[in-house]
Parts: C-alpha cells; structure tokens; sequence
C-alpha cells in the first residue's frame, strides 16, 4: 500500500486547522504527517487490524495532533525546532539527573522553584518530579494511582504553577521530567468512575469480566506482582454505589497488576490510545521534556501469555513515539522496564524509547559491593551496554523504588554462580541478616511461597554509613562513578550527594506503614545539606568528592555519549572500560570493589600508551609500572589511541 494521506485523514486534518494558524505553521505540520503517518499507519493497522474502523480511529487520531500542534504555545515550538536540529543533545557529558519527590523534597512546586540555585550548583540539566498528579490521598502508591492526568495534587500546587516550573527550569538548562502512568489509573479516576456507574464506554477502557472464567484463564500464566496487595491479576469490581464486594461474593472482577486500586487499561480498544494521547501531548504542551514511561512491559495483554514484553506493547510506545514526532517532537520518551536484561534492551531506539533506565547495571554495582566481585558487573558492561544510536542509559545507583535482583540466571551460571542461591545470599546481605554485613536495607515484598524479595534503602545506609562502617563514603563514590562515567544520563536521587539516611519514621505515616519504599524516600535532609561545605562532616565529605567527579566529568568529551570498550583488568575484584573519544583521546576507567588495595599489573597495561593522565588525582601515571588501586577505589585515566606517548 503506498502510504499518502487518505480522504479521511485529509478531511479531519482540514477540520482541525483553525483560522489563526499561520500557514507556515500548517506547513510544519504537514511536514511531520507526512514524515510519520506511514509509520504510524502501519503500526496502528498492526495492532488494530486493516479495516474501516482503524482508517476512522487514525483520522480521529490525526486531528487530535494537529488540535494539540496548533495549541502549542511559541517558545515549546522554537525547542522543538532546535532538538530536531541536535537530535542527540541528551548525549552530552554535561547531563546530569536528578530525581525528588516535590512534597518530600521542597514541600510544593513553589519550594522547588525556590531550589533551583541549589540545582545549578549541582550541575543539573535534568529534574525528575516524581508522581505529582492528582491521587487519592491513601490509596496512591506513591503519587502511580492517578486520578487525573491533567490535574495537579492540590498539596503541591495547580497545573499553572507546573506550567510556570517547567519554564523556569527550561531558562536554567533543566529538562522536566514527569512520570506517564499509562498501564492503569486510580480506581477514582473519572474513566474507572463511570466505569463503575455502568456507562459501557468507560468499561471498556479497562479488563472486566463478568465471573471467573476468563480471570482464571488469564491468571493461570501471569505472575502475582504484588501479592501482599491482592492475589493473582484480578480484583473484584466495585458496585455503582463503591462498595467492594468479598471475593467470594464478587460477581464481576477488573484487572489490577499492581494494587487493587490501579485498573489496567485496555489498549486493544483503541479509544484508549487516543484518549491516552491526549493526556501525554497535553502534558507535552505545559512544557514537559521526558515522559518516563511507566511499567511499559505490561500494557498489552494476549490469553496464554505471560501478558508481559509482548510483541504489541512495543508497537503501541511506537505508536506514540510517532504521535509525538508530530505534534511535539522535542519530547522524548523514558522506559521503566524492570525485566529480563534481554527483554530492557527491546525497548530502547529512536523509534521507541530514547532513554531508558539500566536496572542490570543498578542491581549489579550493589551486586559488586556486596560480594567485592565485580565480574558479574563486568560481564555485563562487556556484554549488554551497546545500545542503538541515537539512546542513552540512565544510569543510577539507586531510584525512589526498591532493588531487584534483574540478572539473567544464565549468565550468572557461566561464572559458577546458581542464581536463585544468589539472590537469597544479596537479600540477606542487604537486610543486615548475613555476618560481617554493612547494609542496613529493609526487606520489600517478601513473598515465603517463592523465595522472591526486592530490598529497600537509601544509598548511604546501603553502603554502610549508617552502619558506621569505614568504606562506607568510598563505596557510595565508587558506585556513583560507574554511573557517573559508563555513558548515558547519571541520575541522582537528591539527598543521597550528601549521604542522606533511612527514614524509619515512615511506618507511621498513613498509608506509607505497608510499602517498606517510604524508608528509602526521606524528607529533605536540611541538616546535611546544610553540612556540605564543611569537609570535616560525612556530608561535607562525601559531596566535595561527588562535585569533584561531576567536574571531570564535564570537562571530559570523552564521557559523551554511550559507546564502551571492556577491559579486563585480570582481578575478579576490579571492573574496567575504556571510553573512547572523537578526538583520538581514551579514558580507562577502572574500580577495585574490594576491601583492600589491588594491584592492575604492568603487563595487563602494555597495550596502553607509557604514560597517562589521571583526571581524578591530577599528574601523570606512569602505565609502564603496576597500578595499586586502593579498597574502593577509582581512577579515571586519559590517554591518546595511535602510539605511545
């Protein structure tokens, strides 16, 4: 089929153009439908069928874009023209994250507003504001329940003051970041509520079944993802007055992967499509830069399956990839994919998500500190780091979530490890229940029937600092110049640069007793931040070291970018990587995780020029002698490729 605009895309494009809208304006658009819609055809009749009712939803669709292009205000216009220009302006080694929960961090968007100097300070180019939308005030999970797309909590502010936020931070070189719920919504959602109330439109935006047959049929091959929340995939569906039926007394059930309170949409409605377009271009308008795309391995269901990664879930973010190259391309889009290490890494390209979270790399410098061997994480970096051009990591070494074990079994088996035995042993040791240990985590989701648990906990008591423990400022610096130098966006949860500590009080915070998260999502540590200057401090210590890495890594084109070479450094306890540049310069980037010096023999550097630059410590390294890395330590060594020095 040869793909040009049909009659009914014209028509609707017509329709949708207003009088006002300048004709080079409308030439833009045009532009982009004309570039797009044959991908965004193909990807719609892939997953909708070849049929009349597709053509009517596609033309529908494509006057929504070109309503939302022709609402955008001037200014957004002018960055999407200059990121079609520097398409991989996120590639630079100035990007620097930062991820805070706007209540728990600054109060509201006001005392955010009010923190940008501090985040200037920082280095920032990239603020995440976690869930900020509208929820229900105790049955939220952490702001991923929401209510409304298009409302923000009144506790931290209105949509206007987010508008104005988002610009701000746009005029001091910070991208917005904000979450898009859009597996599932709040059970108060005005979609669930009218589901409820019986109006079989807004039914049909989610999974309902009358009985349990086909629940049964479908949780017969899903995995429990909570199940301290509620077995299996299906909870039992409100009555239109909002009582819950019992389980045993429920006559119709609705899909909930998550809490009883998150209803999973239904993509194979392709209303929902749109009308969940409509939510992520209105956000685009209000000035929003990266869309994290939330839990987008289980958006599509198919009976039989494990109803995750499947092959639709991906056409459908393509789909909106290419919604959004349309109507507002400066917008890139995020994966949140705690899966499979070979499954993450489908998600991730140009046309899908330009970013993507690394929890392999997360999981395994954890992985590292815990065991001082750095060979899984090693394997790792030699085996899955390479991404398509044109996408970047977000390297971490923690989020607002809990830890996962999320490397592959069979990998692991190749070093002799067993992974289940593993994966009990890290739980153990994270939870302070393994002798010698220096964490301090809390158990998450402990599930006795499978032997499952995930781990909770701040950076600093993770790494031992709680604890007391000696290395501990080492590790934290150790981990983060992984995330820091390994290519891709280093993202920070703000607090843990100046060694911010569990807070156990969450246990008595309505609605925060049960999720073991809160402990590792503290409120503004204003004691340590107010330390940071003085060296004599933990804080003060442990941020002058960060600062400093952040500085060379400024300074270092090398780090742009993503591409990695291994190196092995002939230590199971030392990890290296070589970070090539344009410009005929090399960083080699070494990390000994153990608790004692190491020594990266001379021999294991002869193909190094003789001698190289340490952007750490300063001077020159003699790389004709043995190089002693000391416990914990990093080094960051510059060389230029084509001959000795």
């Amino acid at each position: 089929m040869e793909h040009t605009r049909t009659r009914s895309i014209d028509a609707a494009l017509t329709a949708a153009r207003l009088p006002q809208t300048a004709e080079d304006d409308w030439r833009q658009l045009l532009g982009r439908v004309d570039r797009e819609l044959p991908r965004l055809e193909s990807l719609f009749r892939r997953v909708y069928g070849d049929t009349e009712a597709t053509e009517a939803q596609l033309a529908l669709l494509l006057g929504e874009l070109a309503a939302s292009w022709q609402a955008r205000p001037a200014d957004l216009k002018a960055v999407d023209a200059a990121r079609e220009a520097d398409p991989h302006w996120f590639l630079s080694n100035r990007m620097l994250g930062g991820v805070l929960y706007v209540d728990r961090y600054a109060r509201d968007l006001d005392g955010v507003r009010a923190r940008i100097p501090y985040f200037r300070e920082l280095g920032l180019t990239y603020l995440h504001l976690m869930p900020l939308f509208l929820a229900p005030e105790e049955n939220s999970d952490g702001g991923y329940a929401v209510s409304s797309y298009r409302e923000v909590s009144p506790a931290l502010g209105d949509m206007e003051q987010l508008t104005a936020l988002a610009a701000e931070l746009r005029e001091n070189g910070i991208a917005l970041v904000v979450d898009f719920i859009f597996n599932h919504t709040s059970d108060e959602h005005e979609w669930a509520r009218r589901a409820r109330a019986g109006e079989q439109e807004y039914a049909d935006y989610y999974w309902i079944f009358d009985g349990r047959e086909m629940p049964d049929a479908y949780e017969a091959t899903v995995r429990e993802i909570f199940p301290d929340d509620h077995p299996g995939s299906f909870v039992p569906m409100p009555l239109p007055d909002g009582t819950v039926p019992s389980r045993e007394e429920a006559e119709r059930w609705v899909w909930a992967t998550f809490h009883s309170f998150q209803w999973d949409l239904n993509y194979g409605n392709p209303a929902v499509f749109r009308a969940m377009a409509g939510e992520m271009l209105f956000l685009a308008n209000r000035g929003v830069d990266i869309l994290r795309m939330d839990a987008v391995a289980f958006i599509w269901k198919q009976l039989g399956t494990t109803c995750e990664s499947l092959p639709e879930a991906h056409l459908l973010i393509q789909a909106f990839n290419a919604a959004l190259r349309i109507a507002a391309p400066a917008v890139l889009f995020k994966s949140e994919a705690i899966v499979h290490p070979d499954e993450v890494i489908q998600y991730i390209s140009p046309e899908e998500c330009q970013l993507s979270y690394n929890p392999l790399q997360m999981a395994l410098i954890w992985n590292s500190l815990a065991t001082r061997d750095a060979r899984l994480l090693q394997q790792a970096l030699d085996r899955r780091h390479a991404l398509p051009a044109g996408t970047a990591w977000v390297n971490y070494v923690r989020s607002h979530d809990d830890i996962g074990w999320t490397f592959a079994d069979e990998d692991a088996a190749e070093l002799g490890i067993d992974g289940f035995e593993h994966r009990r042993f890290l739980n153990s040791f994270f939870v302070n229940r393994f002798p010698g240990s220096f964490a301090r985590g809390v158990p998450f989701q402990d599930n006795p029937k499978t032997g499952d648990c995930r781990i909770s906990g701040t950076t600093a008591s993770l790494a031992g600092l709680e604890a007391g423990d000696d290395g501990a400022i080492d590790r934290i610096v150790l981990a983060h110049s992984i995330t820091l130098s390994t290519g891709g966006v280093p993202l920070l949860y703000l607090g843990d640069e100046v060694g911010q500590l569990n807070d156990y009080s969450y246990v008595d915070e309505p609605g925060h007793a049960e999720d073991s998260r809160w402990v590792n999502r503290p409120p503004y540590p204003e004691e340590r931040y107010a330390e940071r200057i003085d060296p004599t401090t933990s804080a003060g210590m442990l941020y002058a070291r960060l600062q400093q890495l952040l500085a060379v890594r400024r300074r270092t084109p090398e780090f742009a970018g993503g591409a990695l070479i291994g190196f092995d450094a002939r230590s199971p306890h030392v990890v290296g990587y070589q970070r090539p540049g344009d410009g005929g310069g090399l960083v080699l980037c070494l990390a000994n995780v153990a608790d004692a010096p190491e020594t990266v023999l001379a021999s294991t550097l002869q193909g190094m020029p003789a001698t190289g630059e340490d952007l750490i410590a300063g001077g020159v390294v003699d790389l004709r002698r043995d190089l002693v890395l000391p416990a914990h330590g990093i080094a960051w060594i510059r060389v230029r490729r084509g001959g000795a020095e």
